[in-house]
């Protein structure tokens, strides 16, 4: 596709999103790997709500898919010398450069396989606008999606916070841009203007698609990776294709796998404690790594609203932020 017809793209998915996000800078690079990007049915994307827990998945996978090459125990693995979102690139951002040099060509195609990539985008928009790459959503095709959400009300708060971290990192000379408050980031967050939305429609889209095609989308919750996460390692790997042998299980390995990847364990390696991404210190990424952390954030009435959005909005859907069996 040349660079008329990817013009064309960018205006049809820009104008598909909802008015506040049209204007957000990396909407074009979206529309340009929607055009290019060619799924292998080796990739494995790796899918989220900004600030759903995205840092330990790609931890995770980073360190499950490739053990072979790189065992936990390793003194040299990549995830002690790297952040997660260095092994781990989103589409978004690798198209991002050649969307605003109009270039054409799959900018990953030169990747080896089994690719391990990553995105924030909604798999729907509406009822029929599909916003990732067509080679991904289209149902038959052996790309892998893995998808993580959280409570939305831990979800506000992780992005207030980290908001905050990154207006400090880039606050530069005598009139630095001024944080949100709790309040505002509140409304905006329970009006869904977002970068990708709606927080909850976001989530909907890749439960239905997961409910669809199991074998192609495997749709966790955080909160339960929290309770068991040698369990939910297992089913990662398992559906990535490389589950644990039992000579695996025997040595422990999922164990060194979920060790490695302790919010404890990354967040003491030197490159988190001072390397820097382009908009904030590594160290933002790693906060309590908890769940109900938001009750230290938010009032009482501030959750029962936010709930009752939520509830309103995902009713007749079948999908509930609790655990309850119509949901899972």
């Amino acid at each position: 596709m040349g660079a008329s017809g990817d013009d064309d793209m960018a205006d049809l998915v820009i104008s598909s999103l909802p008015l506040e996000t049209r204007s957000e800078p990396f909407l074009p690079a979206v529309a340009a790997a929607r055009a290019r990007f060619e799924a292998r049915p080796s990739d494995v994307l790796l899918a989220s709500f900004p600030k759903s827990g995205t840092t330990w998945l790609k931890a995770l996978a980073i360190a499950t898919l490739h053990r072979a090459d790189h065992p936990p125990r390793s003194l040299d693995h990549p995830l002690r010398r790297r952040n997660p979102h260095d092994c781990v690139e989103y589409l978004e951002e690798a198209f991002a450069s050649s969307a605003a040099e109009d270039s054409d060509g799959d900018v990953l195609a030169a990747l080896p396989s089994p690719r391990l990539l990553a995105t924030h985008v909604p798999y729907t928009h509406g009822v029929k606008s599909v916003l990732n790459p067509k080679s991904v959503t289209t149902e038959g095709t052996g790309c892998k999606i893995v998808y993580v959400c959280q409570d939305p009300k831990d979800v506000l708060v992780s992005k207030w916070l980290f908001t905050k971290k990154r207006l400090a990192f880039a606050a530069v000379g005598d009139n630095p841009p001024k944080p949100y408050t709790i309040d505002e980031m509140f409304e905006l967050f329970c009006d869904g203007r977002c970068t990708c939305g709606p927080q909850w429609h976001h989530v909907l889209g890749y439960w239905e698609a997961s409910r669809r095609q199991p074998e192609k989308v495997l749709f966790l919750r955080y909160e339960e990776m929290l309770r068991d996460p040698v369990g939910n390692v297992r089913k990662l790997a398992e559906f990535m294709g490389c589950a644990f042998s039992g000579k695996e299980e025997a040595a422990g390995v999922a164990e060194d796998v979920v060790e490695l990847c302790s919010m404890d364990t990354l967040k003491n390696m030197e490159v988190n404690k001072n390397g820097t991404q382009n908009s904030v210190k590594n160290e933002a990424f790693f906060r309590k790594g908890v769940a109900g952390d938001w009750s230290n954030h938010m009032t009482p009435e501030m959750a029962a609203r936010l709930d009752k959005i939520v509830e309103d909005a995902l009713q007749g859907s079948g999908f509930t932020f609790g655990d309850t069996a119509e949901s899972t």
